[in-house]
């Protein structure tokens, strides 16, 4: 038998180069440009232009220096990275979110921020992207369909509320761009969402997003303690470094690659273990006051020990009972939460918020009165609460659902429960294909923050912020959540897990 038989040779021309040798000892020659590994022209010209674009910029720079060409120049450079690497958007979003404290006027009581900017950039971004590389495959997930009705049904509550306004509810002639600024807090968060789920698209990436996000935070936290909050907002850090998401985030998200991540570097545990340390000494010591963030972290721990240990569920639940029915627990959190003064100054009042929103909304239950109109029908008549008396009150729900159902009506908060419940549905999924590893920590840690987040916005923390109240400020510490909530989505459409059939079965 000829013994080349054995023998497999690949084709070769001019750029052939060095010899191997089969199983029979014969040489052949080997093929260098087809053991490279290919890059794309889109990748290769979006480097050079990140060289060409910084070389231009530094010479205009250096001719004329100021903060507004130094911003440009920037900016070019910040758009042609994200353009190679789409996913570096979400870093740049979140890292706007927690640092660039930037006002942009409206001529309104509303003000906007970079984020309303770099968002709609993002999406741009990765059209283009798709378009250019002509993969265009936008991920599909079930959450879709509630949160796209839900911003639907919000820009007809807008339409119809401003159809059906009672004539003696006055508004300013520029209502309708504070409607829309509220509106657009709406869809920017789904945009938010929406983007996460798409350019997450594998483990490294979401890495990336994960441990960008705890470096970045976690040394926040930290500084914050020893420096106070005072100190870094305005100057160093966004109001979202004191907002509850923020807290909720780091915690779920640190807590769950410590119990569940078993590679994680020792380096990570110990950073891991500081940034907690600093979570628990800033949420129940020093800002104790501060109820939703105390709570929302809370609640982030005792769902993490709930899903790392099943063997302790039984007895938790059985203590926690026990604790329930005989008053301690809830006396003791009653205490921790300030008592009865804190009731008299914040909680009771609370309530009298709550109860003319609701009364007022009553016009029109069903569509809402449409995004921000409940400030105006709220402040038609005074507001009495203990000793105190408003005669023109600037009407605040203080509940996220209570402002979601004002503004949108039964419709727009039976849509908004909807999506929250697939997204809680997609992360239940994932705990069963994900038993350890980082992204099991990631999903565990997400499913903890899930439960957080719905229990904060019953004490004002804004998910979906109100326009009159943290507005825009307050979507910096808000869309933090989104990015995370939109991960999980990414993470259900890997290839691996939609080709994956006992996955699917599970669906």
């Amino acid at each position: 038998m000829d013994s080349s038989a054995n023998s497999v040779k690949p084709e070769h021309n001019d750029t052939t180069q060095g010899k191997l040798k089969n199983q029979n000892g014969e040489t052949y020659p080997i093929v260098i440009d087809q053991l490279r590994p290919k890059i794309r022209y889109t990748d290769r010209l979006a480097e050079i232009l990140i060289i060409i674009f910084v070389m231009i910029g530094a010479a205009i720079v250096g001719l004329g220096a100021s903060f507004i060409l130094l911003a440009i120049v920037g900016s070019g450079i910040v758009i042609i990275v994200m353009l190679r690497w789409p996913h570096s958007g979400l870093i740049i979003l979140i890292m706007v979110a927690l640092f660039i404290s930037v006002e942009i006027g409206t001529g309104t009581e509303v003000t906007l921020n970079l984020t309303v900017m770099v968002i709609p950039a993002l999406l741009v971004i990765w059209v283009i992207n798709m378009l250019v590389r002509r993969e265009i495959r936008p991920v599909s997930s079930i959450s879709f369909i509630p949160l796209g009705l839900f911003i639907v049904a919000a820009l007809m509550s807008l339409a119809i509320g401003n159809v059906l306004w009672d004539p003696i509810v006055p508004k300013s002639s520029n209502f309708l761009l504070v409607q829309l600024a509220q509106w657009a807090i709406f869809a920017l968060s789904a945009l938010v969402y929406l983007l996460s789920a798409n350019l997450i698209n594998n483990e490294k990436k979401l890495r990336v997003i994960v441990f960008g996000f705890i470096a970045i935070a976690g040394f926040l936290s930290i500084i914050n303690y020893f420096a106070g909050p005072d100190r870094l907002i305005g100057f160093v850090a966004t109001i979202a470094l004191i907002r509850a998401p923020f807290w909720i985030l780091l915690s779920s998200l640190v807590g769950g690659q410590l119990l569940f991540n078993r590679d994680l570097r020792w380096s990570w545990r110990l950073m891991s273990i500081l940034t907690l340390l600093a979570v628990f000494l800033y949420t129940f010591i020093q800002e104790r006051e501060s109820v939703s963030n105390w709570v929302g972290v809370l609640t982030v721990a005792g769902l993490l020990v709930w899903l790392r240990w099943p063997k302790l569920r039984l007895p938790i639940t059985i203590l926690t009972a026990m604790l329930i029915l005989t008053g301690i627990l809830t006396q003791t959190l009653w205490n921790f939460g300030g008592g009865d003064s804190e009731w008299s100054t914040s909680g009771g009042s609370r309530i009298a918020l709550i109860t003319r929103v609701i009364d007022v909304t009553s016009a029109n239950p069903v569509t809402g009165l449409g995004p921000a109109a409940y400030r105006k029908y709220a402040a038609l008549s005074p507001l009495a609460y203990g000793k105190a008396y408003w005669i023109d009150p600037a009407i605040n729900a203080h509940n996220n659902y209570v402002d979601i159902y004002s503004q949108t009506g039964l419709v727009g908060l039976g849509l908004f429960l909807w999506f929250m419940v697939t997204v809680l549905m997609i992360g239940w999924r994932l705990l069963r294909r994900y038993q350890t590893g980082f992204v099991a920590g990631y999903v565990n840690g997400m499913i903890a923050a899930w439960f957080a987040v719905m229990a904060i916005m019953m004490l004002l923390d804004w998910f979906l912020p109100f326009v009159y109240n943290v507005g825009f400020p307050g979507f910096q510490a808000s869309l933090l959540a989104w990015v995370f909530f939109g991960g999980l989505v990414a993470v259900e459409s890997w290839p691996g897990n939609r080709d994956d059939k006992s996955f699917q079965n599970r669906q």
